[in-house]
C-alpha cells in the first residue's frame, strides 16, 4: 500500500517552503565516484570519455557529465544511443549501461557508432531518488521547456549525433520505494491523486505509440527472457494500466506523458526498459543482465534486418 506524505497539505500543491523542506532531508548514500566515475577508467581504450557538462547543487558535491564514445566514430555509420540513470536510483540503469560498454559494445564497432551515457542523474543516483534537487523529475524534462540541468545538457550533447541515431535504449527499473515514497511524493507536490497499481513483477519495456516497430520490440523481449522473466499482462491484458502491444510490450502515447528521455529521438527504434529488482524471482546481477540483453536483442535484430 502507498503511504501518505509527511511533507505538505493533502490536496494542495508544495511551494518553496516545502520543497525546501523536502531538499534538506536528502543526504548522499554512495558515490558517484566510486560507482561511475573509476568504472570509466576501464573503458579508455575502446572509447573516447567526453565531459559533457557539470552539475553544482549547494551542498553537495559537484558531478561531472559524461558520455561514452567508440573512438572509430564515423559519419557514414548510423548510432546506437544507450543511457542510463534518467532516474538515477535505478541501479541497474547505471550499470547496465556500463556492463554493456565493457562487455558487448566493442562487438558491434564495425556496424554501428555506440554512444552510452551511464549515468544522466548522478544527484540522483548518490541520494537514491527519482527528482532532482528542484523536485523535477528528469525524465519528464527532454522538451524544450524542461526545467532539468541534467536533461538540457544531454539534449545539448545529443544534438549533433541526433540526426545519425538508428536506435535509443533508455534503461529504467521500478523499485518497491517507488511506492513507498516517490509515488507518495508525487501526490504530496502535485496535490491530487495519480494512477497507482501495483509494480509490475518482471522485465517489461515501453515504446512510443507515435514511433515503433513491433518486430523490434519483440526482438527485446525474447532476447531478455533468455535471462529474466517477462511481466504477464494483468486480466484485462493491459500493462501498467496501458494497452498491451503484447507480454511485456505497451506503446505509450508520448503526447500525453511529454517529457520522456527514450522519445527524444522519435525514431522507431527507441524504448525504455523496466525491471523489478525487488521481485523474489530475480536478483541485482539477473537485473543488470537483463538491461544488456535488452540493448544486444535489440542491436542483433537491426543487424539482422539490415537497418
Amino acid at each position: 500500500m502507498e503511504q501518505n506524505y509527511h511533507i505538505g497539505t493533502p490536496g494542495s500543491k508544495w511551494g518553496e517552503k516545502e520543497k525546501k523542506q523536502w531538499l534538506s532531508e536528502q543526504k548522499v548514500k554512495r558515490s558517484y565516484k566510486e560507482h561511475v566515475l573509476n568504472e570509466l577508467e576501464y573503458l579508455k581504450n575502446d572509447f573516447e570519455i567526453i565531459n559533457y557538462g557539470l552539475l553544482k547543487y549547494e551542498g553537495f558535491n559537484e558531478y561531472p557529465l559524461y558520455a561514452l564514445k567508440n573512438k572509430d566514430f564515423s559519419t557514414t555509420k548510423r548510432t546506437i544511443l544507450v543511457t542510463g540513470g534518467v532516474h538515477g536510483y535505478e541501479t541497474s540503469g547505471v550499470k547496465g549501461a556500463l556492463k554493456f560498454a565493457k562487455e558487448k559494445a566493442s562487438t558491434y564497432f564495425n556496424k554501428y557508432n555506440i554512444i552510452i551515457i551511464p549515468c544522466v542523474s548522478p544527484w540522483g543516483f548518490e541520494t537514491i531518488n527519482r527528482w532532482n534537487p528542484q523536485t523535477t523529475d528528469v525524465n519528464r524534462s527532454f522538451k524544450n521547456d524542461g526545467e532539468s540541468s541534467e536533461a538540457k545538457y544531454l539534449m545539448n550533447f545529443i544534438k549533433e549525433y541526433k540526426n545519425s541515431i538508428l536506435a535509443h535504449f533508455d534503461l529504467h527499473e521500478t523499485t518497491n520505494s517507488d511506492m513507498t515514497e516517490f509515488r507518495p511524493a508525487l501526490k504530496a507536490k502535485e496535490g491530487i491523486d495519480l494512477f497507482s497499481g501495483d509494480i509490475p513483477d518482471g522485465f517489461y519495456i515501453l515504446g512510443s505509440k507515435y514511433h515503433f516497430n513491433e518486430n523490434f520490440e519483440k526482438a527485446i523481449i525474447t532476447s531478455v527472457e533468455e535471462v529474466t522473466h517477462i511481466v504477464p499482462l494483468d486480466k484485462d491484458g493491459k500493462l501498467i494500466g496501458e494497452n498491451a502491444l503484447s507480454q511485456g510490450i505497451a506503446n505509450i502515447d508520448t503526447h500525453e506523458v511529454q517529457g520522456v528521455c527514450f522519445a527524444l529521438t522519435k525514431v522507431p527504434y527507441a524504448i525504455t526498459t523496466e525491471v523489478y529488482p525487488d521481485s523474489p524471482n530475480t536478483n541485482e546481477e539477473e537485473c543488470n543482465n537483463a538491461q544488456v540483453a535488452a540493448v544486444v536483442g535489440g542491436i542483433n535484430w537491426l543487424i539482422e534486418n539490415q537497418l
